[in-house]
């Protein structure tokens, strides 16, 4: 036996019981957000229910002046305003609100205005932290959910959601950027101009982010894009990817002539496909009831596919449809003898692999290929721009960013706006700074 003795509380005879330490609300928040010159006064529940909120008050601190909210230099106090409120982080799922009523201060340099609030952004009625806590959580669920979970509304979230995206956009590092991608996405609905963005990405092997965004797909947007970045990023550029869209090469051949200039490949084998698919649908319209039209039945995302990938069932239909010699068998065909040419190593190899492949296609009396063929034959020396910059860059980051440009409009399809848009874009693929926080989670 050890020789201990218990009471009947369990616990142990002759043991000094160890003090309990009793938290207050205002020593939890000094903890987490402290701010210089300013006290927590007094914190108090109010209502019921749902209904139920703590007031935080906060008056100054007796020794410590105001500051100027221009140059945030101490001054001699003016007058003091009415209460005013703001919301803060719920506590225990509790609304929060810090009443505080402002002071006006007489700066030397700025006269009467009033004092630098620590806690607050301007004129907004939302604590920083709020702010920054909203708007973290916006990058998981919805706008309106996050809106709803927290018990704000929409407007809240998204002015959380735009300080956050402009405090980051002003803090971000721009040095070291040698690899841009330029290209356009669709977005809302219908075709017009104002449907689409033109996005430029960071594809960097160490950092693959969003730089810009801008409404339309024209010359001046990427003028405008281009010009944001500044001229130190451009003159350290070493490559550009882009799609064949003729006012974004034009604007690259003048700014970026410097660049070693990738036509993005997802882009080229798009129209391949596209063609194979005209000749498909066009050939099936032909045929209307002929029996050779059964071999075309079911067949477009089979004919979209690499052939290295059609297996089983859809290899033997596909077998079946290259023994007829069928027009749509034949623009298969040479879509698919197209991807040898990323296969080779040199320059000379790949330019004399694509001058064969240009004529044969020209020779196919096939419209749609003839079309693509001319199309490669204009951009040549840019598509064998894909040698110079092999293994160095690549151009499959811009389609895997476009993907998630694609979530994210598709998440946020009750957007009316482009402003609220491109806050979405930057807020979830610009990979930027974040103030500091008061409150993590995982």
């Amino acid at each position: 036996m050890s020789g201990r003795s218990f009471n009947r509380f369990g616990v142990e005879s002759g043991v000094k019981k160890q003090p309990t330490t009793q938290l207050e609300v205002k020593t939890l928040l000094n903890q987490i957000q402290r701010f210089v010159g300013f006290v927590y006064h007094s914190v108090c529940l109010r209502g019921v229910g749902t209904s139920r909120r703590v007031e935080v008050r906060i008056h100054p601190h007796r020794g410590i002046r105001g500051k100027c909210s221009t140059c945030q230099q101490p001054c001699p106090g003016y007058d003091q305003l009415a209460e005013r409120r703001w919301l803060f982080v719920p506590l225990w799922g509790i609304v929060v609100h810090f009443f505080y009523p402002p002071r006006r201060v007489t700066c030397p340099t700025h006269g009467v205005g009033v004092e630098h609030i620590p806690w607050s952004q301007g004129k907004r009625r939302v604590t920083t932290a709020m702010m920054g806590f909203l708007a973290r959580w916006a990058r998981r669920l919805s706008w309106q959910e996050t809106a709803r979970t927290f018990q704000t509304g929409w407007a809240t979230v998204f002015h959380s959601v735009e300080w956050f995206v402009a405090w980051g956009l002003a803090q971000r590092p721009l040095e070291g950027i040698t690899a841009i991608g330029i290209d356009e996405i669709h977005w809302g609905k219908g075709q017009g101009a104002d449907r689409f963005l033109t996005l430029i990405y960071q594809i960097d092997g160490h950092c693959r982010r969003l730089l810009w965004v801008g409404p339309r797909r024209t010359q001046a947007t990427l003028r405008k894009g281009l010009a944001a970045l500044g001229p130190a990023v451009l003159g350290g550029l070493r490559f550009v990817a882009s799609d064949m869209w003729k006012p974004y090469l034009t604007v690259i051949a003048a700014q970026i002539d410097h660049a070693v200039h990738v036509l993005d490949r997802f882009h080229i084998t798009r129209h391949l496909n596209q063609a194979v698919d005209q000749v498909r649908r066009g050939e099936r319209t032909r045929l209307g009831e002929a029996p050779a039209a059964a071999r075309l039945k079911k067949m477009r995302w089979t004919l979209l596919r690499r052939g290295s990938r059609v297996r089983g069932q859809a290899r033997i239909k596909l077998n079946a449809l290259l023994a007829s010699q069928l027009a749509t068998a034949r623009a298969w065909m040479l879509k698919n003898s197209f991807e040898h040419f990323w296969t080779y190593k040199s320059f000379v190899w790949g330019g004399a692999f694509l001058d064969y492949w240009t004529e044969r296609a020209l020779r196919s009396r096939l419209a749609p290929m003839k079309r693509v063929a001319r199309m490669l034959r204009t951009h040549e020396a840019l598509i064998l721009n894909w040698f110079k910059a092999k293994g160095e860059i690549s151009t499959g980051p811009v389609e895997g960013l476009n993907n998630k440009v694609r979530v994210v409009t598709r998440r946020s399809y009750g957007f009316r706006t482009y402003k609220a848009m491109e806050l979405a874009l930057y807020h979830n693929l610009g990979r930027l700074p974040e103030p500091e926080t008061t409150h993590y989670f995982n």
